[in-house]
């Protein structure tokens, strides 16, 4: 498969890594997670492109995310600058009406784009298990939290109530949900236990918090709600049966958008895109079908 990998110089001269595979008409721009991981858990993408030669995907490690350059300045991690940056990287690849996708907190990323004004650029969205509030968010993780044993949740409250993240115990527990709503396969594939190694905490604290039970960061009010009216085009949103993100709010949101749908996976987590690959690639496929099929009508 043909590839090119492009180092960005942005704006204010940071670099960011991108790499282009396939040489398709159908340009799809990935957005990872995080706050602050890498695009490696996106590498499911790569295969799926083998057998849709139409499709060019974009992989882009987010500045302070590990292939890109990691300054040490927390003023860097706040969603306009973020969002600056993505139409950078679009111009870069001189992207117009492309597919759009993001996943997590890419997806918010993806929404946010999308609704300013470099959203014209988009043909369509693809939202990934994210919803449009973080305090949605972090009443539902709460929730799931909850179905776990009485007394390792107490345990968790307890630790977080300290601050003591660095807990031997604590991370435990931590893990063993996360192998409920995070990715059920188990061992975690390699490119998740990659993505998860090379996470930039100094990213992730400054936007979210040290925890995701209790949102400090700077995106803890976060809510793209009233703007959803923003984003015209085509927007699918995905979610899963098993995902850390309410299925029944992604709905929700998909219902709030005027050209949004929504598909849960229906053996899936969070990390959907390997614990129910098929299916979660099945309805990327039909979306971009659905969307191609439109234009031409």
């Amino acid at each position: 498969m043909s590839g090119e990998t492009k180092i960005v110089t942005l704006q204010d001269n940071y670099h960011v890594w991108t790499r282009r595979e396939g040489e398709g008409p159908i340009k799809i721009l990935l957005l990872h997670g995080g706050p602050g991981m890498t695009h490696e858990y996106l590498e499911p993408f790569s295969d799926y492109i083998k057998n849709h030669p139409e499709i060019e995907i974009i992989y882009y490690d987010q500045l302070g995310s590990y292939f890109s350059d990691q300054p040490n300045d927390p003023t860097l991690w706040n969603i306009p600058r973020f969002i600056d940056e993505i139409e950078e990287v679009r111009k870069a690849w001189h992207l117009e009406q492309f597919y759009l996708y993001g996943q997590s907190f890419g997806g918010l990323f993806a929404l946010e784009y999308a609704a300013s004004q470099y959203g014209k650029h988009a043909k369509a969205v693809i939202d990934s298990n994210m919803v449009d509030s973080y305090q949605d968010y972090a009443k539902y993780i709460n929730k799931y939290r909850e179905t776990m044993d009485s007394d390792d949740v107490a345990y968790m409250k307890k630790i977080e109530a300290t601050g003591d993240y660095e807990d031997s115990h604590y991370n435990e527990l931590l893990q063993k949900l996360y192998n409920r709503c995070i990715c059920r396969i188990h061992p975690w594939p390699d490119a998740v236990q990659r993505t998860f190694d090379h996470l930039n905490e100094q990213v992730y604290v400054t936007l979210q918090g040290p925890t995701e039970f209790n949102i400090t960061g700077l995106c803890r009010n976060w809510t793209i709600r009233d703007r959803l009216k923003k984003i015209t085009v085509p927007t699918l949103v995905l979610g899963a049966k098993y995902d850390s993100m309410n299925p029944e709010e992604i709905k929700a949101v998909a219902k709030r958008l005027p050209n949004g749908e929504s598909h849960i996976c229906p053996n899936g987590s969070h990390f959907s895109i390997f614990d129910d690959q098929k299916d979660y690639f099945n309805a990327i496929t039909k979306f971009i079908e659905k969307v191609e099929d439109r234009e031409l009508d």
